[in-house]
C-alpha cells in the first residue's frame, strides 16, 4: 500500500468524544453567560457567513492539484457571493493543508469543524485522505462533499453514512470506461501498471474485470505494483516489456505517471507496444502535456476532468472556460479548478433546496440534486451519494495551435451504462 494510507492519528479525548454540536452547545452556553456578541455586516445577512472548510493538499509534489481545487471552490463562492451569496449569506472558505497525509487531512478537518466551526467539509485528493475525512464527518454529524478521490471504497455500502457525498468520478467508472475504449484497439495480450493503494487497487480491478467480460479472449500478461511515489520505475518496465503485451493500462498519475513516462521513453518502452497505453489517473490533463513537453509520450490515450480546448462540448463549458482563464489569468486553465467549481455548485443548490445550512436538512437536500455544470447535468444518485460525473477521454496527438499535446478528439463518455 501507498505512504498515503496511514491510520488516523489520535487527538484529545476531547476532540475524539466531542462532536461539532456538542462543540456549539457549549460555546453558545459560553456565550449566553456573557452576554450576546454579534457581529453584522453590511449587506449580509446578520446570521453571519456560510463557512466552508476545504482541506486539500497545498503543499508538496501535488499541491498544484490542491491549489487549483481551492481556486475553482473560490472562483464559485465569489460568483455566488457576487450574487447575494446563499439565503442572504455571504460564503466564506477556510483552506487548511492535509499535505497530501491521510492522518492531516483528519486533523485539520477536526480542526476546522471544532476550532472555525465550519458549517460544512469540502476536499481532498487522494483515495487515502477522503475516506479518513469521511469518517470525521460522520463522527460530527457534518456535511462532506469529495470533489476528487475516486476509489470505490469512500462510498461504498459499509462506509456509507448520511454526510458523505462525491462529485468525483469513481475507480469503477473510470475502469470500465478504460476497459470499453481499449477493447477497439484489437488487442489480446495486456498487461497493467498501477500504483499499490487503494485507486491504483480499485481502477485496476474494475478496467481487467470489465475488459475480460466484454471481451473474453483478453489475457492479462503481466500487472506490475510499484510503491506510490515510487523514484525508480526502470525494473517494472523491464520487466513488463520482457512479457511483451500488446498493450498496457496505468493509474499512474501526476507527478507518478511523469516520472513513469520519462524514464519508460527512452527504454523504448511505448514503441514496443506501439503507444497503445491507456493512461487513466489524468495522464493527458493539460497540466501533465504541459509539464513534460517534448517528453510526452505522444500517441497514448488519456483522460482529464477537463479540457480547455474541448470545442465540441456544449456552450457552457465554452462560457466557463472564458470565465475560468480571466479568473485564473491564465490562457491554458487548470483541469482541476472544475472539480472545485462544481462541487461549491452543488453544496450551495442543496443548501438552497434545504433553506437552511444544517447538515441534516442539506444532507437530505444532496440527495437527488441535480444541477447544471459546464460539462452538462449532474445528478447525484440517492443510493449511494454518487455523481454521475464522467471525465473527458482520448488520444493524444501534436496541434499547431498549442506548445503541448492535447487530446483529438477530446470525448466527454456518459458514466451510466458503467455504474452499478
Amino acid at each position: 500500500m501507498g505512504p498515503f494510507q496511514q491510520p488516523a492519528r489520535k487527538e484529545s479525548a476531547m476532540v475524539d468524544s466531542m462532536t461539532r454540536r456538542d462543540f456549539v452547545k457549549a460555546a453558545a452556553a459560553a456565550g449566553a453567560a456573557v452576554g450576546p456578541f454579534v457581529i453584522t455586516r453590511p449587506g449580509w445577512s446578520q446570521t453571519g457567513s456560510i463557512k466552508i472548510g476545504i482541506v486539500e493538499p497545498l503543499s508538496g509534489p501535488v499541491a498544484y492539484i490542491g491549489e487549483a481545487n481551492v481556486a475553482g471552490f473560490r472562483f464559485g463562492a465569489e460568483r455566488l457571493n457576487a450574487a447575494g451569496g446563499v439565503l442572504g449569506r455571504k460564503i466564506e472558505l477556510v483552506p487548511r493543508d492535509t499535505k497530501g497525509n491521510a492522518d492531516e487531512a483528519v486533523r485539520v478537518s477536526r480542526e476546522l469543524i471544532l476550532r472555525e466551526n465550519v458549517d460544512f467539509l469540502v476536499g481532498t485528493l487522494t483515495s487515502a485522505e477522503g475516506p479518513a475525512v469521511s469518517v470525521v464527518a460522520k463522527e460530527s454529524k457534518i456535511v462532506f462533499i469529495a470533489p476528487i478521490p475516486k476509489t470505490d471504497q469512500l462510498t461504498a455500502p459499509d462506509k456509507l453514512h448520511p454526510y458523505v457525498f462525491r462529485v468525483a468520478s469513481t475507480t469503477t467508472i473510470e475502469g470500465r470506461t478504460a476497459a470499453e475504449l481499449m477493447a477497439k484497439w484489437g488487442v489480446k495480450r495486456v498487461a497493467t501498471i498501477s500504483p499499490d493503494y487503494a485507486y491504483g487497487q480499485d481502477v485496476t480491478k474494475a478496467f481487467v474485470e470489465y475488459i475480460k467480460k466484454i471481451k473474453p479472449d483478453v489475457e492479462i500478461v503481466d500487472q506490475q505494483w510499484p510503491k506510490l511515489g515510487e523514484a525508480d520505475y526502470t525494473p517494472f518496465i523491464n520487466a513488463q516489456m520482457a512479457k511483451k503485451p500488446e498493450a498496457v493500462f496505468s493509474s499512474l498519475w501526476g507527478g507518478h505517471f511523469v516520472t513513469f513516462a520519462k524514464q519508460a521513453k527512452p527504454l523504448g518502452y511505448f514503441e514496443a507496444i506501439k503507444y497503445n497505453f491507456f493512461g487513466a489517473g489524468e495522464a493527458a490533463s493539460p497540466e501533465t502535456t504541459k509539464t513534460m513537453g517534448a517528453d510526452y509520450p505522444v500517441g497514448i490515450w488519456g483522460n482529464s476532468y477537463d479540457a480547455f480546448y474541448w470545442t465540441e462540448g456544449p456552450p457552457a463549458h465554452r462560457e466557463y472556460v472564458a470565465r475560468v482563464s480571466k479568473y485564473l489569468k491564465d490562457e491554458y486553465p487548470s483541469s482541476w479548478a472544475i472539480q472545485g467549481y462544481i462541487g461549491m455548485e452543488a453544496l450551495a443548490e442543496a443548501i438552497k433546496k434545504a433553506g437552511s445550512t444544517d447538515s441534516d436538512k442539506v444532507s437530505k437536500a444532496l440527495l437527488g440534486l441535480t444541477i447544471d455544470t459546464p460539462h452538462g447535468k449532474l445528478t447525484i444518485r440517492e443510493k449511494d451519494h454518487q455523481a454521475n460525473r464522467a471525465q473527458i477521454y482520448g488520444k493524444t496527438v501534436k496541434d499547431p495551435k498549442y506548445p503541448f499535446p492535447i487530446m483529438k478528439p477530446a470525448v466527454y463518455v456518459d458514466p451510466t451504462k458503467f455504474m452499478d
